[in-house]
């Protein structure tokens, strides 16, 4: 059975931090690119943040840079993101993404909601 479960969200006021995590199971982790995307209230859903497989390249939002880092734990099946002066906008739901290029099926996990706001 495969799960992406993601955990680590809730509410931080501007400039605050949070650490997002992702556990995987029921597919080859270290075979798939993990990303990170968010979706705010009536917005479409966007890219956050991309780690290679195994690990190693990393690629973010331009708005994120500086801020957010993406990291993977291959023997935990454990991505995460580590979110540093957060700001209103980066308020939504945060999605664990994996995907595997020319391998299908891609797995989505169910979200978990940060808020910042003062």
């Amino acid at each position: 059975q495969v799960q992406l479960v993601e955990s680590g969200g809730g509410s931080v006021q501007p400039g605050g931090s949070l650490r997002l995590s992702c556990a995987a199971s029921g597919f080859t982790f270290s075979s798939y690119t993990m990303r990170w995307y968010r979706q705010a209230p009536g917005k479409e859903r966007e890219l956050v943040a991309t780690i290679g497989s195994p690990g190693g390249r990393t690629d973010y939002a331009d708005s994120v840079k500086g801020r957010f880092t993406i990291s993977r734990d291959n023997t935990k099946s454990t991505v995460y993101l580590q979110m540093n002066s957060l700001k209103p906008e980066d308020t939504g739901v945060y999605y664990c993404y994996a995907d595997r290029a020319g391998w299908l099926p891609t797995y989505w996990g169910q979200g978990t909601q940060v808020t910042v706001s003062s």
